[in-house]
Formats: structure tokens, C-alpha cells, sequence
């Protein structure tokens, strides 16, 4: 089985591209399973990402499922912003849908979006990312309601300031008490490789953090190309599985109906998983 576990589509404010030509796209690259996980940020300095129409997106995808069922295995996911205060918001949503696999994302920290300059003025790099760190930590701390937590160091996209590096050992003590806590509660996080799409020449999180996940007892783990455009889907993820055999991981997880199955790394096609 392989898979694609965070790709949007224009049914978010900065996909590109309509649901059918994401599944298309996927269908031409021979994959077996496809997550359509769209943005939903309520309470978003952009209001644009707290306006998804879940009906119709819904609706949408449940259409072009069953149109594709002989060429594809589609799973209905999503993408939260997790802010503590909209808890009872997001839970409402996933109560009332048939998801089968929810991200939870921070995307924005006191009310600032951490992809925003505005996020590191006033303030050191260093500070900037600790605070990102600080918020995330509330965040998983406040809602149990997601499977896995999204792109955990993705801060560094953002530094406006020359070097996007984020060195772990810096936080080590935060990252530590993010990571048992997502595994102390069930949960896990996701391998996203749009680092590179970035610039950043690296995975979210980095290897340092994957292999500590591990150490930690870390188990529960999905690949995703947070894809917003059909020729990002599956983008470096070669490089994904590499990496998750270096920091000793055997399975990636898929999720269905919020329940985690694990796959064997070594039973993905090998065209896919560039593994000898």
C-alpha cells in the first residue's frame, strides 16, 4: 500500500487545483490510497481558512470516490488549526463528519499566524521558534480530537531572516515534552516532505527529531507531501522513506476511519519507496 496523507485542494484557500485533478494526478503516479486533508482554521488571521464549506466538501468527495473507487482508494481527511480556545469548535466539526484522518496543525500562535513576518518582528529567531514550540505544546494539550500532529517544525519555513536551519538540540527540552506528550495520548505525527518545496532541503520534522520520536517510543507515523498542487503529490518521497529507515522506523501508518493500521516499510513498491 502506498499513500499521500496531507494534499489540498482548491476546496483551501491556496490549493491550486480541483479535488478530481489532485486524484488524478495521484492515479497517473500509481498510487494506491490518496488523503484529501483541506484547511480548516477557525479563528485564522485569514478568514479565508475558516470558511471551508464542509457540506459541499463533503458531498465532493464522496462523489468522486466512488467515480474512482476501481482506480484508487480515497480517505476523507482534514487539516485543523488548533488554537485552545476553538476546541469546542473543532470538535463539533469532527464529531458531525466522516473523517478518516485529521491533522492537527499550529498554525498560529496568540492570534499571530506564525507564517506571518509580523511572528518574528520585535523578537530573536530563537525566541520566535520557542514561542511556536510553546504554542504547539498547549495546543496538543488542549485538544485530543487528531490523529497526527503536522509538519512539528515546519517555524522554520518562515525565518525571514537569512538561515532557515532550526537546530533541535536548542529544544531539546520543549521538543521532548511535545513528543511524549503526542505519544503519551495516542496520537502521532506526520513525516511532511515540503521542506524541500521550501528550500529547507529537509524533511518536517528534520531527521534528529524523527529518530528521537523513535527513541521516545514513537510509533505512529504518516508520510504526506502537503501537496497544494498536482505536481507536488508524492514529491521526495524517496527521500521520506530513507529517512524513516535511518531513524529505525519499520511501518508508516494509514489511517481509516480514525483507526491506524500499519504497513510494512519493506511491502511498499520499490519504484516508490527507493529502498534496496
Amino acid at each position: 500500500m502506498f499513500s499521500d496523507n496531507h494534499v489540498h485542494s482548491s476546496f483551501s484557500p491556496d490549493g491550486t487545483a480541483s479535488m478530481e485533478t489532485m486524484i488524478r494526478s495521484a492515479i497517473s503516479k500509481n498510487f494506491r490510497e490518496l488523503v484529501i486533508t483541506d484547511h480548516l482554521d477557525f479563528d485564522f488571521p485569514n478568514p479565508e481558512f475558516s470558511q471551508l464549506n464542509l457540506e459541499q466538501y463533503v458531498t465532493a468527495f464522496q462523489t468522486l470516490k466512488a467515480k474512482y473507487e476501481k482506480n484508487i482508494q480515497l480517505r476523507l481527511g482534514i487539516e485543523i488549526g488548533i488554537q485552545s480556545h476553538v476546541t469546542h469548535l473543532i470538535n463539533q466539526v469532527l464529531e458531525k463528519f466522516p473523517f478518516d484522518f485529521v491533522i492537527g496543525s499550529t498554525h498560529t500562535v496568540y492570534g499571530i499566524s506564525c507564517s506571518s513576518n509580523e511572528f518574528f518582528d520585535q523578537t530573536l529567531t530563537r525566541t520566535a521558534y520557542l514561542r511556536y514550540f510553546e504554542g504547539l505544546l498547549s495546543n496538543i494539550k488542549h485538544l485530543n480530537n487528531y490523529d497526527v500532529c503536522g509538519h512539528l517544525d515546519f517555524i522554520a519555513r518562515y525565518n525571514p531572516r537569512g538561515s532557515k536551519e532550526l537546530f533541535p538540540h536548542d529544544f531539546a527540552e520543549i521538543l521532548d515534552t511535545i513528543l511524549k506528550t503526542i505519544i503519551e495520548t495516542g496520537h502521532g505525527i506526520e513525516l511532511n516532505t515540503a521542506g524541500y518545496l521550501y528550500g529547507l532541503n529537509r524533511t518536517h520534522p528534520s531527521l534528529d527529531v524523527l529518530q528521537r520520536y523513535r527513541a521516545l517510543g514513537g510509533e505512529i507515523i504518516t508520510v504526506g507531501s502537503d501537496a497544494h498542487a498536482p505536481e507536488h503529490i508524492g514529491a521526495n518521497f524517496n527521500l521520506a522513506y530513507q529517512l524513516l529507515k535511518a531513524a529505525d522506523f519499520n511501518y508508516i501508518t494509514q489511517f481509516k476511519e480514525r483507526k491506524p493500521s500499519f504497513i510494512k516499510i519493506d511491502k511498499l513498491p520499490k519504484e516508490h519507496s527507493n529502498i534496496a
